[in-house]
């Protein structure tokens, strides 16, 4: 059942889901490739909270992910209590049979920040995809919330989402597995953990099947903010951005499953801290 921390709040915020939210967005994502600091200085999520509304920030978390709700939970009501926020509350979906629940609808309703943990992105888009609650948080994101998520809250932000994968291998179809994610940026797929993991060779075979997509590697302590169709990278290490639109060859459409994936030109970009990215224009802001 639903495990909510403070009282609840007035008035549902459901709204209807769109085929591409990002085109009406006017708040912002804040898309981190796990392991962030929550000890330290906290960057990242001093800046998921700065967006959300600093001292006056109403957050809630989202543990569905995870299989330790309340401890995953209290821990991020540490670091953002720590932080100055006190409005934090936890919203815990076992099941869809949660996805309708009022008491949630009405903290998404009220909330200026939204954060996913980490854990596993297919429970995520199993429980939520296409209910009330995944609505509401679409509605809230293009009023101008701030949605936050790490790890598996990373993966589920696109419209095509990494579900499982081999590391640490040269890309071929058989190693990456895809689903549909919950869609707050449709135009990019969206892997975490990428350099500490060797996962370079799985994003390009996800790519590879949708060219048409953007592929961010994102590493640990790493994030990107994206606002406006632009993307700033803030963290210790950095994103890659894999794009094969404009590649002059590929061979899979003559492929096998356990086959090697040939690409030609491919484009890659690795930003670090502070560089800056144009969705729009696929090109960095230098």
């Amino acid at each position: 059942m639903v495990n909510q921390v403070q009282e609840t709040q007035a008035d549902s915020g459901s709204g209807e889901a769109t085929a591409n939210p990002a085109k009406q967005a006017q708040g912002q994502l804040v898309i981190i490739g796990g392991a962030e600091d929550k000890d330290g200085d906290c960057k990242i999520l001093r800046e998921f909270v700065r967006l959300s509304g600093g001292l006056d920030a109403k957050i809630v978390v989202m543990t569905v992910a995870t299989e330790l709700p309340r401890e995953v939970g209290d821990n991020y009501i540490r670091v953002f209590e720590r932080l100055g926020v006190k409005d934090v509350r936890i919203a815990d979906t076992a099941d869809r049979d949660d996805a309708r629940s009022s008491t949630i609808l009405e903290s998404i309703d009220k909330a200026t920040g939204v954060f996913f943990t980490g854990g596993d992105q297919a429970r995520i888009t199993d429980t939520l995809k296409g209910t009330e609650i995944h609505k509401a948080l679409l509605k809230r994101y293009r009023d101008g919330i701030t949605v936050g998520g790490t790890s598996a809250g990373a993966s589920m932000m696109s419209a095509t989402m990494i579900v499982e994968g081999d590391s640490e291998t040269h890309p071929r179809l058989e190693i990456v597995e895809t689903d549909e994610g919950m869609s707050f940026l449709p135009e990019v797929v969206i892997d975490q953990h990428f350099s500490q993991r060797g996962r370079i060779g799985r994003l390009l075979a996800a790519v590879a099947r949708k060219p048409h997509l953007l592929g961010l590697g994102i590493d640990e302590n790493t994030a990107v903010v994206v606002s406006n169709h632009q993307l700033e990278v803030i963290g210790e290490a950095s994103c890659t951005i894999v794009d094969l639109k404009g590649s002059s060859h590929s061979n899979i459409d003559t492929l096998l499953r356990d086959e090697n994936l040939a690409l030609c030109d491919v484009k890659l970009h690795v930003l670090p801290d502070g560089y800056k990215f144009d969705l729009a224009t696929r090109s960095p802001i230098l």
